[in-house]
């Protein structure tokens, strides 16, 4: 018998401290960039989204590699691409962790609806309020201490 799988996931992460690093004028070259990171860990980018201090993705994602191993490419890779850019002048950086959520094929198109209007969302609501609502919704047990990377100014 062959392997049958719909492994979809909803993929949150942050710039380092949440800095609004992400800027407009080239969100979407690092968005496309992003889709061909998936491609290359046999994924299928469906939809991408966020503002400028986070991104969503809505991917399904290969069986055979990790969730955590195409993040660790898609965060290194895209992180590498900005930095190289001739137009960013501080060290772009992502935040160490990221959260990853299954997603049912009924509730994709949901959650692609979410995901494309991260705009309008947040004029509402911030990453914090957010994402902290979503670790609620999915039942995750969390220490705010640990939620949130800080900066340390010296």
């Amino acid at each position: 018998m062959s392997t049958f799988t719909n492994l979809l996931f909803h993929i949150i992460y942050s710039t380092k401290y949440r800095k609004p690093t992400i800027r407009t004028e080239w969100q979407d070259d690092l968005y496309g960039y992003i889709g061909g990171i998936v491609r290359d860990q046999k994924g299928t980018l469906l939809k991408i989204g966020g503002v400028e201090d986070h991104v969503h993705l809505l991917a399904k994602l290969s069986p055979t590699i990790a969730v955590s191993d195409v993040l660790r490419k898609i965060k290194s890779n895209s992180s590498k691409w900005i930095n190289e850019r001739s137009d960013v002048t501080r060290k772009f950086e992502w935040q160490s962790g990221y959260a990853a959520f299954s997603v049912s094929e009924s509730q994709m198109p949901a959650v692609a609806e979410y995901i494309a209007n991260q705009a309008e969302h947040h004029r509402q609501k911030t990453f914090e309020e957010e994402f902290l609502a979503i670790l609620r919704k999915h039942n995750i047990e969390f220490d705010m201490r640990y939620v949130f990377e800080q900066e340390v100014i010296k």
